[in-house]
């Protein structure tokens, strides 16, 4: 194990050290890639250990690629995968074995494979009967664990899945220059691929679907997002048509329209009483009681609580604490209190008029 480590510590070494400068961009997990997304380091240790690997990028290349019994064909960038696509692909590796990395939802739905996306940092053992996992377990930083997986078990599914003849493997992450070094990945890498003695390394390109593949953004939504938007736009309209029949028929009456200052004062009372604010009703009646008396002894509209009340104790001959007391704070507590206070400053607003 340590020396499986250190072969893989070495060639992601010279992966980036072998990097030309303005070289081009890679897709994930490609096996050309020095990138820290990149198999190359993986590549370098498959080769030393005397696996052939035969990279192949696109559907006609793996047409002319010979694929026996004794080879490993394992495919990257799977959503480019048509049903054209996959269909020939089953052809081609029929009696080899096949390994898909983490195909997405459509293309897991295309070949019926049950899949439950999850996100995991921490380490899984392999905890399965397989003898090739046994003591082994891996860690990366995003997951797929599929419903019917045997192997590397995680929430409910398993990363390793054996699905209709051939083999689902949801952590290519762990396959990486940048991850490959964490847990044991080192060793499940070189188990998934090395098993035979070839390894055709297949990355699908978009060029190869026929026109009626291409992939729609619908084909990428999941396969009860359709239910699930019929089930909203009818309980929307429903609730509209309940809303709709609550308020009742629209009433029509011509603008603007005028209310009469007096049904206003009793609308207004009238919300008061119902809402029992006493108190905001005593400010009410202080304020407008302030406001009349200012502009009688023209004081202006700038004018003060205490400046009214100074004018009008002034004018009246009243104490300046009484004329306070009805303007400004006595204590409303009942209605009869705010019954008298109206009466109390109507009869304060006629002396002023008639001192």
């Amino acid at each position: 194990m340590l020396a499986v480590a250190l072969a893989f510590v070495v060639a992601v070494t010279l992966a980036y050290i072998a990097t030309p400068e303005g070289e081009e961009s890679y897709a994930p997990y490609d096996p050309e890639s020095p990138d820290l997304d990149g198999t190359r380091a993986l590549v370098h240790v498959l080769e030393d250990h005397g696996v052939e690997v035969d990279i192949v990028r696109s559907a006609k290349r793996l047409e002319d690629t010979e694929i026996g019994r004794d080879t490993t064909v394992f495919v990257t960038g799977t959503e480019a995968l048509g049903e054209d696509t996959a269909s020939r692909l089953r052809d081609r590796t029929d009696g080899s074995e096949l390994i898909l990395a983490d195909p997405p939802p459509y293309v897991s739905a295309m070949l019926d494979i049950p899949y439950a996306l999850s996100q995991a940092a921490e380490t899984i053992e392999a905890d399965c009967d397989d003898p090739r996992w046994q003591g082994l377990s891996i860690q990366a930083d995003a997951m797929t664990a599929y419903d019917a997986g045997s192997c590397f078990p995680h929430e409910g599914g398993a990363v390793l899945a054996p699905a209709d003849g051939l083999t689902v493997w949801g952590a290519p992450q762990v396959l990486t220059n940048d991850q490959i070094l964490r847990a044991d990945n080192a060793a499940v890498a070189l188990r998934l691929l090395g098993g035979s003695d070839r390894l055709v390394w297949y990355i699908p390109s978009f060029d190869d679907l026929a026109p009626d593949e291409t992939h729609t953004a619908g084909s990428l939504l999941p396969p009860w997002i359709k239910p699930a938007l019929w089930i909203l736009l009818l309980a929307v309209v429903a609730f509209a048509i309940a809303r709709g029949r609550r308020l009742g028929p629209l009433a029509v009456e011509p603008l603007p329209v005028h209310v009469r200052a007096a049904e206003t004062t009793r609308s207004l009372g009238r919300l008061y009483r119902r809402s029992g604010d006493r108190r905001h009703a005593a400010r009410t009646l202080r304020h407008a009681a302030r406001t009349r008396l200012a502009q009688r002894l023209r004081l202006g509209r700038e004018a003060t609580p205490e400046a009214v009340v100074r004018a009008v104790a002034h004018r009246t001959g009243r104490p300046d604490l009484e004329v306070s007391a009805l303007l400004t704070d006595s204590p409303i507590e009942n209605d009869h209190d705010l019954i008298t206070l109206a009466n109390a400053l109507a009869d304060l607003e006629e002396e002023v008029r008639h001192p």
